[in-house]
C-alpha cells in the first residue's frame, strides 16, 4: 500500500512541476519567449494501429521531439558523463536493447537484475518496466537517471550540467516555453521522442497490406501462434499475451508465465505489494524479437527456440500462474516442424527499416 501512496504522492508532485516553468514576467532578463513558436507534430500510424493517445499536457511538437533525442544520447546525464540512455538501448542490430547482454551495467560497474526491455511502439503502452513502476512514458524518462546501478546522478546535477551548455536553454525554450530547465520537461522531451519510435514495416506487416505473402512455413507458424491446443489440433497459444492487440503483439499486462515456482523477483509485486502479483511481468512486445535475445525479464533464455521449447514443456506451477498456462507439466507437445514454423513466423515481426531509421539515431 506504501508503494501506491507513494506513486500518487510522485504523480501529484509531476502534475504541480509540470507547470511550475516561469511566466514572462519572471523570466530572465536574457529569455526570448518570442522564440518558442512550437511546431506540432503528427504520428503517422500504421495500418491497423490504434490512435495514440497523447497527453494534454505533452502534446507532441517537432521542437520537443528533437530535444528528447538529443537527451535520449546525452552521456552528461550520468555521473561520470560517459552513459546515456542509448548505451543500454542499441538501436542498431539490436533494436534498442543492451547489445545482446543478459543485464546491463552501470557507470560504478554494478549490474542490475533484469534485461533491458526493448523500446518500441511505447506510444500504445502503459505501465512501463517489467514490474509496471512507471505509470507513463515521462515517469519513465525521470527513472534511470537517478538509479544508483544506472546512470546514477542526480536530476540536479544533471540540470546544472545542461545549462552549463550553451545549446540546451534555447532549445528548452523553443521546445516549452520555459527559461529554466528543469528534470521534469527534460523527462517529457525524452518521452515525446519515444513516441515517435515506431515499428510497423516488418514483413508481415506487408503481409497484412497485400504486399507479400508469407512462406507455408510462415503461415503455420502464425496458424499455430493463434490458436489454443486441442485434442486434435496443435496450438502455439501465443495469442492471449501476444496477440496484435492493434499490431502491437503485447497485452500491455502483467502475466506469471511459468518461469518459477519459487520467486527471487517478485516482478509486480514488488510495485502492488499484492500477493496475487507474485511473479507477475510485463509482456514484451514480439516486434523485433529475433534482434532482441536473451528473453525473460531476467534474460534466462538465449534465443527463441529456448523460449518455445519452454513453453512446449508446460512451465512450473505456482500459486499466480497465468490460466492461459492449461498445460502444466504437459505442454502444447509441438513437433519439431511446428516449433521451427513458429520461430519462422516470430522472425517476421523483424522491422529493419526501425532498427536503421536515421530519424531515431545519435544526432550528433
Amino acid at each position: 500500500m506504501h508503494r501506491i501512496i507513494s506513486s500518487l504522492i510522485a504523480g501529484i508532485a509531476l502534475a504541480i512541476l509540470l507547470f511550475s516553468g516561469c511566466k514572462k514576467d519572471d523570466c530572465p532578463s536574457d529569455c526570448d519567449l518570442s522564440l518558442y513558436n512550437p511546431t506540432p507534430y503528427n504520428i503517422v500510424r500504421p495500418q491497423g494501429f490504434a490512435e495514440m493517445v497523447i497527453p494534454s499536457d505533452n502534446p507532441m511538437t517537432v521542437e520537443g521531439i528533437a530535444l528528447g533525442r538529443k537527451l535520449f544520447y546525452e552521456k552528461r546525464l550520468s555521473g561520470n558523463n560517459t552513459m546515456s540512455c542509448a548505451t543500454c538501448h542499441v538501436q542498431a542490430q539490436f533494436s534498442f536493447t543492451d547489445k545482446g547482454t543478459k543485464f546491463s551495467t552501470g557507470i560504478d560497474g554494478i549490474q542490475g537484475n533484469r534485461n533491458a526491455m526493448a523500446l518500441i511502439n511505447l506510444g500504445w503502452g502503459h505501465k512501463f518496466f517489467w514490474d509496471g513502476r512507471a505509470a507513463t512514458l515521462e515517469m519513465q524518462a525521470l527513472g534511470p537517471v537517478p538509479n544508483p546501478i544506472e546512470l546514477h546522478e542526480s536530476w540536479t546535477n544533471a540540470v546544472a550540467k545542461l545549462k552549463a551548455d550553451t545549446a540546451y536553454p534555447r532549445l528548452f525554450l523553443q521546445a516549452f516555453g520555459i527559461c529554466e530547465i528543469d528534470s521534469l520537461h527534460a523527462a517529457m522531451a525524452i518521452a515525446q521522442f519515444e513516441r515517435t519510435m515506431i515499428s510497423g514495416n516488418s514483413k508481415f506487416d506487408k503481409f497484412t497490406r497485400g504486399e507479400v505473402a508469407l512462406t507455408p512455413s510462415e503461415q503455420n507458424g502464425f496458424s499455430l501462434f493463434n490458436r489454443d491446443k486441442t485434442d486434435l489440433l496443435s496450438g502455439g497459444d501465443c495469442f492471449h499475451c501476444h496477440g496484435g492487440q492493434g499490431g502491437l503483439f503485447t497485452s500491455n499486462n502483467f502475466h506469471n508465465n511459468g518461469l518459477d515456482s519459487l520467486f527471487t523477483d517478485l516482478g509486480l509485486e514488488v510495485v502492488t505489494g499484492d500477493i496475487n502479483d507474485r511473479g507477475k511481468f510485463k509482456s514484451p512486445t514480439l516486434r523485433n524479437i529475433e534482434l532482441t535475445a536473451p528473453y525473460m525479464h531476467d534474460g534466462r533464455f538465449a534465443t527463441l527456440e529456448d523460449v518455445i521449447e519452454h513453453y512446449n514443456a508446460g512451465g512450473k506451477p505456482s500459486a499466480t500462474i497465468d490460466p492461459n498456462m492449461k498445460n502444466l507439466g504437459v505442454g502444447l507437445e509441438l513437433s519439431a516442424s511446428e516449433k521451427t514454423d513458429l520461430v519462422n513466423f516470430l522472425k517476421t515481426l523483424t522491422d529493419m527499416d526501425y532498427v536503421n531509421n536515421q530519424e531515431f539515431a545519435d544526432p550528433e
